[in-house]
């Protein structure tokens, strides 16, 4: 289409066409976003297990809620019942050792053995001490308890716990499968700090402050809005030259999902913007235009974008267009046609 349209005296004013230039006002209104539903990291759990092994059973499905310390799938491997064997061995040998220390310390006492005898019985007895440490710890790490081992209680199997509530959302198990200790069993969400992720133009960004109110809603339910405040705005950009505002849900709703799609209306108070009447705008192939006056009678189609409308203005942005911008103001429609019309 061509960008110039030209009109003589007689169709201007048949036209109804008005010219103006755009004013610089204080205005309130709403920008409409679109994010997804997040969660805060500490909240998103991906579990794995510490000790290679073989997986034998598991009851748990994606979607599926949780509770801190339930079972979500059983492992074995001798690997564990080496762990509760060496555990035991060094507290039958620590004793032993300790013992020994005792009696080197009576007789170091009264001068009937060296002192290097009585030292290297203490340095044995600080070796098992050790070890017993760090293997009680290695056992805490997959699940047993090394105060309540016993030779009587040695098992082969041990649970995987989740270590928060919340509902899982993959599991990556097979029963029978082995595993790694670098592969991940579980993923875990704990729903309870959701927030609403939004996108934000660069041009949009100077007009979010913190505690901008929000009101969210799904492409499902246009009509059922849900109230939220920005929290936190980043001020990175990325490669599309968009933001990231973070908005706090002011209670929770049951229809919150992580990762769910959904739309925002955040208001926007007494921002100064550059404004025209919503007549001056027209939409021509997505995207919109205002005729500016380059001389008497003949008008250039320039594309702009909107910002906030309010009250019947609408906010326009272009590096091209200013207050001093002479352009059509009413019934700029007329115009488009026209132009169309030259094309044909």
């Amino acid at each position: 289409m061509d960008e110039n349209v030209q009109l003589d005296p007689k169709q201007l004013s048949a036209a109804g066409i008005v010219v103006g230039s755009p004013t610089e006002e204080r205005i309130s209104g709403k920008i409409t976003l679109q994010g997804n539903v997040a969660v805060a990291p500490e909240h998103t759990v991906s579990l794995s297990f510490p000790i290679g092994g073989y997986i034998r059973s598991t009851t748990m499905l994606p979607g599926k809620p949780v509770r801190k310390g339930q079972v979500l799938a059983t492992i074995e491997d001798i690997q564990f019942i080496q762990l509760q064997q060496d555990y035991l061995t060094a507290q039958t040998n620590y004793a032993l050792a300790e013992t020994e220390y005792k009696r080197q310390y009576e007789l170091n006492q009264s001068k009937a053995s060296s002192d290097k005898v009585f030292q290297q019985a203490k340095a044995e007895m600080d070796r098992e001490r050790i070890l017993i440490s760090s293997l009680a710890e290695k056992l805490r790490l997959i699940g047993i308890a090394p105060q309540k081992l016993t030779t009587a209680n040695i098992k082969k199997e041990v649970p995987i716990i989740s270590p928060t509530n919340g509902f899982i959302t993959k599991v990556n198990i097979t029963v029978g499968k082995y595993t790694a200790p670098t592969d991940i069993l579980f993923e875990i969400v704990n729903p309870s700090d959701m927030y609403l992720s939004l996108k934000v133009f660069e041009k949009d960004l100077p007009k979010i402050k913190i505690g901008s109110t929000v009101a969210a809603y799904t492409n499902s339910d246009v009509t059922k809005k849900i109230a939220a405040a920005v929290f936190l705005v980043n001020r990175t950009f990325d490669e599309n030259r968009m933001a990231e505002v973070l908005c706090r849900f002011q209670q929770s709703e049951s229809i919150l999902t992580p990762g769910m799609f959904m739309n925002a209306d955040l208001n926007v108070d007494n921002t100064t913007a550059l404004v025209v009447p919503e007549d001056a705008v027209v939409r021509w192939q997505n995207k919109y235009f205002v005729f500016v006056q380059r001389r008497s009678g003949v008008f250039q189609m320039n594309e702009v974008k909107l910002g906030i409308q309010d009250k019947g203005k609408q906010q326009i942005i272009s590096q091209e267009i200013n207050a001093d911008t002479a352009l059509v103001l009413k019934n700029a429609f007329a115009l488009l046609m026209k132009a169309q019309n030259k094309e044909e």
